[in-house]
């Protein structure tokens, strides 16, 4: 990953978390819309210190 789209992934997720907190359907939704694979949007999650709720199948 580029660092213009690490910037975009960084972005979009502060943008949509709420109180450093997204819901993993939304981290699904930002890794399609991104291009990302879920790893990586869940290492940018951990390095932003936003922790992902309401996981569906325990991938984050």
């Amino acid at each position: 990953m580029n660092a213009a789209n690490q910037q975009e992934l960084k972005d979009r997720i502060l943008r949509e978390a709420v109180d450093l907190k997204l819901p993993c359907s939304q981290a699904f939704k930002i890794a399609k819309d991104t291009g990302s694979t879920t790893a990586e949007v869940g290492k940018t999650c951990n390095e932003l210190e936003v922790k992902i709720i309401s996981c569906q199948l325990g991938c984050f």
